[in-house]
């Protein structure tokens, strides 16, 4: 599965070897990939909950989008807390915790549609999701080649949540909006146990270690880099289902769309899996951003369903090339996951001010078109400031 063995050429610093201790490296990327999925549930799914929440209790686009930014910002919240101690404690037993308290806050959401607990549930979700994700980061750094096994586990992902695209608009179909929540609890729960093949130890501080170094100027520069991609290309996420529907699209048929776009996206990470050390760093990163930019301009502007349905089987794809390349560069600068650790904070945390910014947004203009133009713009800074670092040699320190 691409994950090199204990005394290969290369093996990187902390790669978890088969037989001394950690789990097999073909359950270590299942685990991967079951943590990976888990820690995007909110990602993938929150805009089906903000669709029904508005048609059920007529919540405007603007409370809608705090809905979705305490999720994010509890998300990047919990990605720092880990970035900062995370690595005291085993990804297994990082992401069973956080199983717990998304699974309960989930049916807890599930309750009714009082909109502070609503907000208390975002909050308590969001902070699972993103001790997950950490979680899974840790792992990754304990692999060969990092970059590759998130690709794997967001492949893993994208097949799953292709189907569960399909079923979840059903489900509030025939059993009403708070349905979701529910499935949306019992998919946490059976990904949560998905990542009980994740080490179950902490790495262990190397005798006579140093204080974390500060970040450098390259990392900064790459968190900026990512704050930039996920902010102007996420901002319109939680509205997506919302963009849709006005173009005439029922939440079931942008299900559909948003699978097929699913299943592409996990074809291109299984392709990247593959061509990630083959092809140039620079042309899947400039690639990936450019990608992503063009489709986020046609997501908001687009009249007609084809096109729709197009530019988010390019968005689905192409972003998921762009974010594991980025986190590659991170974890070319810092092996052990910290900055690409910081770099998932640094989305999520993004993420969630664009998520109200464009609820405000479009409650001040009529509509979504604007937000569209912004993701165009944050890609190609984002493009601008990661690729002198794309360009350099790959290596692990």
């Amino acid at each position: 599965m691409g994950v090199a063995m204990a005394g290969s050429a290369d093996a990187a610093p902390g790669t978890v070897a088969a037989g001394s201790g950690g789990p097999r490296p073909a359950l270590s990327l299942a685990a991967i990939g079951a943590g990976t999925a888990a820690a995007h549930i909110g990602n993938n799914f929150t805009t089906f909950l903000v669709g029904g929440l508005i048609d059920a209790y007529g919540f405007t686009a603007a409370v809608m989008g705090l809905f979705a930014m305490l999720e994010t910002l509890a998300y990047g919240a919990a990605m720092l807390g880990v970035a900062r101690w995370g690595s005291r404690l085993a990804p297994r037993w990082l992401a069973l915790g956080s199983t717990v308290l998304v699974v309960v806050a989930q049916a807890l959401s599930g309750l009714g549609g009082a909109l502070p607990l609503l907000l208390a549930g975002r909050l308590a979700t969001g902070f699972g999701f993103g001790v997950m994700n950490g979680a899974v980061n840790l792992a990754a750094g304990r692999t060969a080649h990092p970059a590759r096994a998130i690709s794997v586990g967001i492949a893993c992902q994208t097949v799953l949540f292709a189907l569960v695209n399909i079923a979840l608009p059903q489900v509030a179909a025939r059993h009403g909006l708070m349905a979701m929540f529910g499935a949306l609890a019992g998919l946490s729960l059976l990904l949560g146990l998905g990542t009980l093949a994740l080490p179950a130890t902490a790495l262990p501080k190397p005798a006579g270690a140093r204080a974390q170094r500060p970040i450098s100027s390259a990392g900064w520069r790459l968190l900026l880099a990512m704050g930039l991609f996920a902010g102007g290309s996420l901002s319109i996420w939680p509205f997506m289902e919302r963009a849709a529907h006005a173009i005439g699209l029922a939440a079931t048929t942008f299900g559909w769309f948003q699978s097929l776009a699913t299943i592409t996206s996990a074809l291109g990470n299984a392709a990247l899996a593959v061509a990630i050390t083959r092809l140039p760093r620079r042309a899947l990163l400039g690639g990936g951003l450019t990608a992503c930019a063009l489709s986020c301009a046609l997501l908001t502007t687009a009249g007609i369903a084809w096109v729709f349905a197009v530019a988010l089987v390019v968005f689905n794809a192409s972003w998921f090339i762009a974010y594991p390349m980025l986190l590659g560069l991170a974890y070319d600068q810092e092996p052990d996951g910290r900055l690409a650790v910081m770099m998932t904070a640094t989305w999520l945390l993004a993420q969630s001010v664009g998520a109200l910014g464009a609820g405000l947004l479009a409650d001040a203009t009529g509509s979504f078109a604007g937000v569209g133009l912004v993701g165009f713009a944050g890609c190609a800074f984002a493009l601008l400031l990661a690729m002198p670092l794309a360009v350099l040699p790959a290596h692990r320190p």
